[in-house]
C-alpha cells in the first residue's frame, strides 16, 4: 500500500513548507570578485615561472653556443685535410655550403650549414655571434673562434672562445676574455 504524501503548505509555518516556498535565483556566470581572484592567481604563477623560463632559455642558448663551436672546430679540422695548401679557413664563409650548383672547393667547403657559414661574419645563431679571429700564417696555422651573446644578459651570459686546439673556454662578462676553461 502506497502512502500519498501531500505538498508542503506554506502557512502551517514548518521548515519543510519555508524552504519549498523561498526560491533561489539562478545564477548565471561568475561574479567579478571571482574572475579577478583567478586573474591575480594566474599573475602570481606567471611571476613566479617567468624568470626560471627565461633562465632555461639562456642555458639553452649557451649549450647551443659551445656546440656550435665544438662543430666549427671538427669543419676547420677538416677543412685543413682537405686543402692542406690553405691551411686553416680564415672566414666562416669558406666553411659554408657553395651558393646555388658551385662545386665544392677551398672557397666553400661544404662543411658547415647556412647559419654557421653566413655570408659575413659574425654569424647570429641562438641569440650568439660567432666569428673566426687571429688567423696568422701562410697557410693559416692559428685561429681563434668566438662566440659572443647577441644580447648579453638576455640571449646569454658567457662568451665563447675555441683555438686550432679545440680548447673551449669562456668569459664570464660576456666578451672575448675567455681565461676560464670550459668543463
Amino acid at each position: 500500500m502506497l502512502l500519498a504524501i501531500p505538498p508542503p503548505n506554506p502557512q502551517d509555518g514548518t521548515p519543510t513548507a519555508v524552504a519549498a516556498e523561498v526560491t533561489m535565483r539562478k545564477q548565471q556566470g561568475f561574479s567579478l570578485i571571482e574572475l579577478l581572484i583567478v586573474v591575480a592567481i594566474i599573475l602570481v604563477l606567471a611571476a613566479i615561472a617567468i624568470p626560471s623560463l627565461l633562465r632555461s632559455r639562456i642555458s639553452a642558448n649557451e649549450a647551443s653556443a659551445v656546440g656550435s663551436l665544438r662543430s666549427i672546430n671538427t669543419a676547420q679540422t677538416t677543412y685543413l685535410v682537405a686543402y692542406p695548401d690553405q691551411g686553416y679557413a680564415d672566414t666562416l664563409t669558406k666553411l659554408a655550403l657553395p651558393s646555388g650548383s658551385a662545386q665544392v672547393s677551398s672557397t666553400s667547403a661544404g662543411l658547415l650549414d647556412w647559419v654557421l657559414g653566413c655570408a659575413t661574419q659574425p654569424c647570429a645563431k641562438s641569440g650568439y655571434l660567432f666569428t673566426i679571429t687571429g688567423t696568422s700564417g701562410n697557410p693559416v696555422v692559428v685561429y681563434q673562434l668566438t662566440a659572443v651573446p647577441a644580447s648579453p644578459g638576455q640571449t646569454g651570459y658567457r662568451g665563447f672562445c675555441s683555438d686550432q686546439l679545440s680548447h673551449i673556454s669562456f668569459d664570464q662578462a660576456g666578451g672575448t676574455n675567455c681565461t676560464q676553461p670550459l668543463q
